[in-house]
C-alpha cells in the first residue's frame, strides 16, 4: 500500500470528524469543508499551516515523537488512532520492517503444544491472524463459529464471512457493528504490515464484491482488538452474550488468541453448556 496515500487519507478522516465546537474553536459564518481546516488543526498542533499541509500530503519521515504527539492532540485521536498514526510514520520511515515479524516461507501449522493448550481450554477459543483467518480453535470455539466453516478455501476468513455470507447477518444481531469491527482491524492490520499480500488481496476481493465492506475501508477507521462483550444468535442455542480477551502470543507474533466466557449462572452459560453437547454429538456423528 502507498503509505504517502494511506497518512494523506487517514489524517484528512480523521480531520473531518472533529466540529470546530468539539476542538474549542469559534465558529464564523458559513463553512465550506467537513470537520476542521487545515489551518484549525495547525494552530491547534502548534505548528505552520504550511508544515502541517506537508505532513497531511503523507510526508511523515523524520517527523519527531513530539510532532505526533501535537497532532493527535489537535484531531483528538483515541488510542488505536494513535498507535496507528505511529505505526505510519514509522513506516515512512523504515524502521517498521525492521520490527515486522521474519515473513514464514512454509505454511503455517498448528504446532502441538498450541493445540494442547486451545483443546485444555474449556470455554470458546479461537486462533486468528492479522488477516482474521481463523488459523484454529478448541471444540466449543469451532462450534461456536460453525456458520465461518462454510468458506470453500477451507480456512473460515472473518471479513468474507462477515460481508459475503447471509448467515452473518442472523449470527451478529448488530451486523453494522460487527461489520465496521472487522474492517477497522483489517485497517489497522494494514497499518502494521502494508506489504501482506494476503491482505491486499483480500481488501481487493472484498471491495470488488461488497459495496458495504468498500464504503467501511475508506473510511480509515482503527481500533485495538483487546477485550469486550459480543452478541451473537448461534443456529442451535440461540442468543449468546459473551465477555471476551485477545492476547497476542510470543512465539507467534502476528496471531491472537481470544478466549470467550459467560457470567456464571447467566442463560448464556447454560446456552454454552447446550453447545457442548451439541459439538460432542456432531463430532460422534462425523466419527460414525
Amino acid at each position: 500500500m502507498d503509505n504517502r496515500a494511506e497518512v494523506r487519507d487517514f489524517l484528512t478522516t480523521r480531520r473531518a470528524k472533529i466540529s470546530p465546537a468539539q476542538a474549542g474553536l469559534p465558529v464564523f459564518g458559513q463553512r465550506r469543508v467537513q470537520g476542521l481546516r487545515r489551518s484549525e488543526v495547525a494552530a491547534l498542533a502548534g505548528m505552520s499551516v504550511e508544515y502541517y499541509a506537508k505532513l497531511e500530503r503523507g510526508a511523515l519521515a523524520g517527523v519527531s515523537a513530539g510532532v505526533l504527539d501535537a497532532i493527535a492532540r489537535a484531531l483528538q485521536l483515541d488510542e488505536a488512532e494513535r498507535a496507528h498514526l505511529v505505526s505510519l510514520a514509522h513506516e515512512a520511515n523504515g524502521s517498521n520492517a525492521i520490527l515486522r515479524p521474519a515473513r514464514r516461507t512454509r505454511q503455517w501449522t498448528l504446532r502441538p503444544s498450541l493445540r494442547w493448550s486451545l483443546d485444555a481450554i474449556s470455554s470458546p477459543a479461537i486462533l486468528v491472524n492479522n488477516r482474521q483467518d481463523m488459523l484454529a480453535a478448541n471444540h466449543l470455539g469451532r462450534a461456536m463459529y460453525s456458520d465461518a466453516y462454510t468458506d470453500p478455501s477451507g480456512t473460515p476468513n472473518f471479513a468474507r464471512f462477515t460481508f459475503l455470507d447471509s448467515a452473518a447477518h442472523r449470527f451478529y444481531p448488530d451486523w453494522s457493528l460487527a461489520a465496521d469491527m472487522t474492517v477497522a482491524n483489517l485497517r489497522t492490520a494494514a497499518g502494521k504490515n502494508p506489504d501482506d499480500k494476503g491482505l491486499h488481496d483480500l481488501v481487493g476481493e472484498l471491495s470488488t464484491r461488497s459495496d458495504d465492506f468498500r464504503r467501511r475501508w475508506g473510511s480509515h477507521n482503527v481500533r485495538t482488538h483487546a477485550t469486550g462483550t459480543k452478541h451473537f444468535r448461534h443456529h442451535v442455542v440461540g442468543d449468546l452474550t459473551l465477555a471476551w480477551e485477545s492476547l497476542d502470543l510470543r512465539a507467534e507474533p502476528d496471531l491472537t488468541l481470544t478466549v470467550y466466557t459467560a457470567e456464571p449462572g447467566s442463560a448464556t452459560a447454560e446456552a454454552l453448556g447446550l453447545l457442548a453437547s451439541w459439538a460432542m454429538r456432531s463430532a460422534d456423528q462425523a466419527v460414525r
